[in-house]
């Protein structure tokens, strides 16, 4: 992973994925109480390289060994980062057109970290909860489409052969 470092702190690694950026928002503040970040501001990700008008902004709550995904559509850029806890993301190209098609990268995302993830459209992506509980926070520039989703199967060795830390995740019916 190469870096790229911003007058406004803002740091952004490359993964082996064209078009799939780690980025690590600065620390804004932090004493004996805690710390503060900015997990979104237009300004500072714009003079950077997110050029977004995010149009939905959700959060999901999951227990230890959970594991959601690998879901995506072929239109919707996200932002997605962990609030709370820790967790092992998995970004896979799902576009048969790219050279990269069906590689994957993970990022291990914590609120300790502070590091997030910006995923391309016909990018999927899914994580499995490695702390007690976590918090996963999603941004998206385009409205929830259920018909233009895909889901891949998590474990699928012949198509893509992702590790994952957890060998029996716990999953709803659509990621088993």
């Amino acid at each position: 992973m190469s870096l790229w470092k911003f007058k406004n702190n803002m740091q952004i690694d490359f993964t082996e994925l064209n078009n799939v950026f780690v980025l690590t928002p600065p620390l804004i503040y932090e004493d004996f109480r805690g710390h503060n970040v900015e997990s979104w501001n237009k300004k500072v990700y714009e003079d950077s390289i997110v050029r977004k008008d995010w149009v939905v902004d959700s959060i999901s709550s999951s227990r230890k060994h959970v594991l959601r995904g690998i879901h995506g559509d072929d239109c919707t850029t996200k932002l997605v980062s962990c609030l709370y806890g820790t967790i092992y993301l998995v970004i896979l190209n799902n576009d048969p057109d790219s050279t990269q098609y069906k590689q994957w990268t993970s990022v291990t995302l914590s609120d300790k970290n502070r590091k997030q993830v910006l995923i391309p459209p016909k990018f999927g992506n899914g994580h499995v909860v490695m702390s007690d509980h976590a918090v996963f926070s999603y941004k998206l520039d385009s409205y929830h489409n259920y018909s233009n989703q895909f889901t891949i199967r998590w474990n699928d060795e012949e198509a893509h052969n992702i590790w994952w830390p957890v060998k029996k995740p716990i999953t709803s019916l659509r990621d088993s």
